[in-house]
């Protein structure tokens, strides 16, 4: 898959938190097993099913909700449309019987085995699911890798094609997409636009539902709820409390302080489990949206076409990361998560205030660069600390790269945005094992230690 075959509603997903990887991809795996298994007669003569989570969705899985996610699928839930609180209660609602429903029949379910010490070989989050007869021969066997931002891969089989529409422009780096910019006139989101058209998306529509969404989310997490998060640690609850304090404020202070309060509200939802949206992951879903509700209050020409332009141009450079590198924490560590939404931040803000095509490149560069080697290291494996404040920091940044673009005029920049994305790539490679998402080294050990 180049980065052109990669969609807007491919990157920005709207599911459930705590994580795209360890969540929202398991479901979509089971849902696919379930799915598989009961287009086929296959169904009819499986007795008993097995799930085996390995790699790093075994070693930090339980705590982003794992195996309820899975069973969650298996039951026929996906997570556009499933209830966030019946995903949280699966696990715990299926250990008192072991079997589950599917095709109107009761099906074997067994205990879910967790191999964090066993990893497959393509991909750190795999996860293993098959079905049985009565005889306890495998009637049907998918390993499914969950690649980061909510994509599966299942092993074995080539990915599906998402259309069988051409699109007009095709592209891998962001000199291509330079190029095609060039000599159509178009501006990124433009040709972005045409691209979704032509496979039969409205890109207006899908940009609006998918912002009615984050802003959703945004307006629940400042809202009243728990005072504290789920997961052991105790980690309190702190925007709606931020924000009834900058509501008294102006200047400054408060305007940056809105900023990191709305990344805040959108990554405490997140780690409740509530309805979220995957920027390009969970674990980085605060930066996009508190990005395109700065811009909301403070362009004085702000709208929807301005909203709809920065989500197309989000795509376009998340794609060419996710092409080129990757948006999963534990393949590259969190710079290909925060760094992923800090560039595509940036550079969305920079098109939607008037910056040329090689600006947007800059800024997204410059926001992706100050994160390169960022670890992907969350305590207790939860998805708050440091993910939360990691969020809150990284759209100011992203604010800042844009505006000091735009500030410099069209200067060409030493380090383009493709260097800086094969960099994040190979960083990645070199990074150790214990830094990516497995909570076995860095701050995940920290609370130990003091």
């Amino acid at each position: 898959m180049v980065a052109s075959d990669v969609r807007i509603n491919d990157l920005f997903k709207i599911g459930i938190g705590p994580s795209s990887s360890h969540t929202v991809g398991p479901m979509v795996a089971a849902s696919a097993f379930l799915t598989e298994l009961t287009e086929t007669e296959i169904v009819d003569t499986t007795q008993r099913l097995s799930v085996v989570l390995r790699g790093s969705l075994a070693a930090t899985g339980e705590g982003h909700g794992t195996p309820g996610a899975v069973i969650a699928g298996l039951l026929g839930h996906i997570p556009a449309t499933c209830d966030p609180a019946a995903v949280r209660n699966a696990w715990e609602a299926g250990r008192g019987t072991d079997t589950i429903p599917i095709a109107e029949r009761r099906i074997t379910l067994d205990p879910i085995v967790f191999e964090p010490r066993e990893p497959h070989p393509l991909h750190p989050n795999a996860i293993d699911l098959t079905a049985f007869d009565e005889h306890g021969t495998a009637v049907l066997e998918r390993t499914y890798l969950s690649v980061g931002g909510g994509f599966i891969e299942t092993v074995g089989l080539p990915p599906s094609p998402t259309c069988e529409a051409e699109i007009p422009f095709t592209f891998n780096s962001f000199g291509e997409l330079h190029r095609l910019c060039s000599e159509t006139g178009l501006t990124i989101a433009e040709l972005v636009a045409a691209n979704e058209a032509a496979v039969g998306v409205d890109p207006g529509s899908a940009a609006s539902e998918i912002w009615s969404a984050m802003n959703d989310c945004i307006e629940s997490g400042l809202g009243p709820g728990p005072k504290t998060l789920p997961g052991g640690l105790g980690v309190r609850r702190r925007a709606p409390a931020l924000a009834a304090r900058v509501a008294e404020e102006d200047g400054f202070s408060a305007a940056v302080a809105r900023i990191q309060l709305d990344a805040m509200a959108v990554n405490e939802e997140n780690a409740l489990g509530n309805r979220v949206v995957t920027a390009p992951t969970n674990g980085a879903a605060g930066i996009i949206p508190a990005v395109i509700s700065h811009y909301v209050r403070s362009a004085p020409s702000a709208g929807r076409n301005g909203i709809v332009a920065m989500l197309l141009t989000a795509t376009a450079l998340g794609a060419i990361i996710k092409s080129n590198a990757s948006i999963s924490g534990a393949q590259v560590g969190c710079q290909g998560e925060v760094g992923s939404a800090c560039a595509m931040a940036a550079g969305a803000l920079c098109a939607a205030l008037g910056g040329t095509v090689a600006q947007i490149g800059k800024a997204a560069e410059m926001g992706l660069e100050h994160h390169l080697g960022l670890t992907c290291d969350p305590i207790g494996g939860l998805v708050q600390v440091p993910c939360i404040e990691r969020n809150a920091i990284a759209a100011v940044t992203a604010v800042q790269a844009a505006t000091l673009t735009l500030q410099e005029d069209d200067h060409a920049h030493l380090v383009s945005f493709d260097a800086a994305v094969k960099t994040m790539r190979d960083v990645g490679a070199d990074m150790h094992e214990k830094y990516k998402e497995t909570s076995l080294g860095g701050l995940a050990v920290s609370l130990v230690e003091c």
